[in-house]
């Protein structure tokens, strides 16, 4: 990595974190910070380990190995449970709604894992639309309003630290833009996220630090504010 970059505050710590399903070796010591408040991305192309990374963090993995410290509490030992209750809630790319109940009930569902939760209006007022479409099932609501239903769902259980894989994967501009806004939205509110994105586009102007991934490993980062310098460049690394 190129920079040695080290954020003030800091809620997460990853140091040669590897990663293995079965046989295979997915993770190779993979080392990234992210302060408290921050924004940060993972960039690769399919299959370099940013999806695995985010498991990793919650212990969602058949075996992983190294160091991974959340607000200074060590936790690659832990079940993903106990992690999750350190304030920690995972967005999946398949968003885990549960089909058969209404938006409302996905949204009450879940166990809180930490205190301050999000109250329901304070959710309904960041997505209207989930108010709208509260007595709706999984399975009628849009990409979209399903991809809302599962940011709201981990508000709601009182995560500091989200960590959302592919939010725009798949939906039409305006929700895209829409989702842009909560981001930037929950950032003034103090949350800290890490974004696994295709969409460079979309993260560019929210992120703080891009970390690029490739082959289970960071191999650099990059402050937002040396973007400009070196687009041409993570437009190579992403094959855009």
């Amino acid at each position: 990595m190129t920079s040695a970059f080290e954020p003030c505050h800091e809620l997460l710590r990853v140091t040669d974190l590897h990663a293995f399903y079965g046989e295979s070796h997915v993770l190779h010591g993979v080392d990234f910070t992210v302060g408290r408040g921050e924004v940060v991305t993972l960039l690769g192309r399919n299959g370099s380990g940013r999806t695995t990374t985010l498991k990793s963090v919650l212990g969602l993995v058949p075996r992983r190995t190294g160091s991974v410290m959340m607000n200074g509490r060590e936790t690659i030992r832990m079940a993903s449970h106990r992690i999750a209750h350190l304030g920690i809630g995972y967005c999946p790319e398949e968003r885990g709604i549960f089909a058969s109940l209404s938006a409302e009930e996905n949204l009450t569902l879940l166990p809180t894992v930490g205190s301050g939760g999000m109250t329901l209006d304070e959710i309904y007022g960041m997505f209207p639309n989930l108010l709208e479409r509260g007595k709706s099932q999984g399975t009628r609501l849009s990409g979209g309003e399903q991809q809302m239903l599962a940011m709201a769902r981990i508000l709601r259980i009182g995560a500091r630290l989200l960590l959302l894989d592919e939010m725009t994967e798949g939906l039409a501009p305006v929700i895209v833009q829409a989702l842009g806004r909560v981001v930037r939205d929950l950032k003034d509110r103090g949350f800290t996220m890490i974004l696994v994105e295709q969409n460079f586009r979309f993260v560019a102007p929210l992120a703080d630090r891009h970390y690029l991934i490739e082959h289970g490993r960071i191999v650099d980062m990059v402050p937002r504010d040396h973007l400009g310098g070196r687009m041409d460049e993570l437009h190579r690394f992403l094959g855009v």
